[in-house]
């Protein structure tokens, strides 16, 4: 009788883990169209708050519903791209639980390929948020003042936004140890974030120390920098403060959630 003795694991290049990060990209994509149950946050959440917050802050805040969508509709894709990025903690914390990074670590793909995909699929979700945002708000009297060239790069942004924060999620989601937790955690990390911007009133209207952080939060510097694109307005100044707010959270959370990923999965 003789025994099999597993050889030294595969060395795997930087393209062939890129390439196999798109291919578990695919296969949560895949899973959306399967079971597309998993879009109702990124559907029903942007609908249900542009009808309360348009139809019942509307006239209070801005004199009318109309023109409080032109404020209100920029602020919602950055909100709800932020609230979409969460989900990517907990589902990947639901895999680990029911044994799939076992199953992919068998696998002779890259170990960071189940990560990787991961963050990559939910990209879909962002886009499908913003899309709901708009028709809605186009449908309730919101409207683009802006050309083709600008709403593309509004759209990339809020892309980009999405990826980002997504790593404070992924760094939850494997950090703790169910996915109630990593839900109930983000929540409550994410909630003061965006209420505590220019989202749904502005900043000026804010008591002090709470104007102080909504004037440098990145919630607000994307929100600006999205109302500037798609409205008509400045745009260099919260971009560049935007930027630099996204680039520090992934300075910070990419290096945490790659070591508590390791440690996970190990």
């Amino acid at each position: 009788m003789t025994t099999a003795v597993a050889g030294p694991p595969r060395r795997i290049g930087p393209g062939t883990a890129l390439q196999d990060g798109f291919t578990l990209a695919w296969r949560g994509v895949l899973k959306i169209r399967k079971n597309p149950e998993q879009l109702l946050d990124v559907t029903l959440q942007p609908i249900l708050f542009l009808l309360m917050f348009g139809y019942l802050f509307g006239g209070a805040i801005a004199g009318s519903t109309s023109a409080y969508l032109q404020a209100l509709v920029p602020g919602l894709m950055v909100q709800n791209t932020v609230f979409a990025s969460m989900a990517t903690g907990t589902s990947l914390n639901t895999d680990v639980a029911k044994g799939v990074f076992d199953r992919f670590r068998s696998m002779p793909i890259a170990r960071s390929a189940p990560l990787v995909g991961a963050v990559l699929s939910d990209v879909v979700r962002y886009a499908v948020a913003l899309a709901v945002l708009l028709v809605t708000g186009t449908i309730m009297g919101y409207r683009l003042h802006a050309g083709p060239g600008a709403l593309l790069v509004a759209v990339a942004l809020m892309l980009l936004a999405g990826l980002c924060f997504c790593w404070i999620a992924v760094f939850a989601g494997m950090l703790l140890r169910s996915p109630g937790a990593v839900q109930g955690v983000m929540v409550a990390v994410m909630m003061p974030i965006t209420f505590g911007s220019n989202v749904f009133v502005p900043s000026g209207t804010m008591p002090g120390w709470l104007r102080a952080w909504s004037e440098v939060s990145p919630v607000s510097l994307l929100t600006e920098t999205m109302r500037g694109l798609l409205g008509g307005g400045p745009v260099a100044g919260p971009l560049l403060g935007a930027l630099a707010w996204l680039a520090g959270i992934v300075v910070v959370f990419f290096p945490l959630a790659m070591r508590a990923y390791r440690n996970r999965v190990a």
